[in-house]
């Protein structure tokens, strides 16, 4: 079905203000301040999203909708098991390095400011992260039905650690500027897999 004109304004909007959000932040994201970025009126951004809470609505699903397109389901259709749970650290990587993210994941930029603010926006966030760290978890599972990892392994917490590794190598990349930050993650990422290997 084509998109009618209306639905490709949209979402070029929601487009800038992904990439907005992940320089500035979630909370400074504002009707006011896309409309500027975007050459819009407020009035005209009015008629996509009824206020400031909608539109950080709107950019966090359209975040998660990337991620999924260009994270997740490459991954999932790669081979069952280790090979998959390794496409899914490559695809996590890259979309920390995306150029519709230029200002990093907004993930973690928008976690760090809702972790104790309540609201639609932080239920939202948690009710994303915990799917995927549960998507994490079920790969993990396949991999030991695969043989590819110990039958003890504690899925969910191969879920945080594998989850730990990505969020330290934003740290390390985007804060510190480490130029060792990618070799780092890589290395630990290959500790957790040798560890989820064990001796089966």
């Amino acid at each position: 079905m084509t998109a009618t004109k209306g639905e490709t304004t949209r979402e070029a909007i929601l487009d800038e203000a992904l990439a907005l959000a992940s320089r500035i932040g979630f909370e400074p994201l504002s009707i006011g301040g896309l409309a500027q970025a975007v050459g819009m009126s407020k009035s005209g951004l009015y008629a996509h999203f009824r206020d400031k809470e909608d539109l950080q609505l709107e950019v966090l699903r359209k975040a998660a909708e990337i991620f999924a397109a260009t994270v997740a389901a490459p991954a999932f259709r790669a081979e069952r098991g280790e090979k998959r749970i390794r496409a899914l650290f490559e695809n996590w990587l890259a979309w920390s390095q995306s150029d519709r993210i230029p200002g990093g994941c907004v993930f973690v930029s928008a976690a760090n400011e809702y972790d104790d603010r309540p609201g639609a926006v932080r239920d939202l966030l948690v009710e994303q992260q915990q799917g995927w760290l549960g998507a994490l978890a079920r790969a993990a599972g396949i991999a030991i039905e695969n043989g590819d990892f110990r039958a003890d392994l504690d899925v969910d917490q191969f879920a945080h650690d594998f989850y730990g590794v990505v969020l330290a190598y934003n740290h390390f990349h985007r804060l510190l500027r480490d130029p060792q930050a990618e070799a780092r993650a890589r290395a630990a990422f290959e500790g957790l897999l040798a560890a989820a290997r064990g001796s089966r």
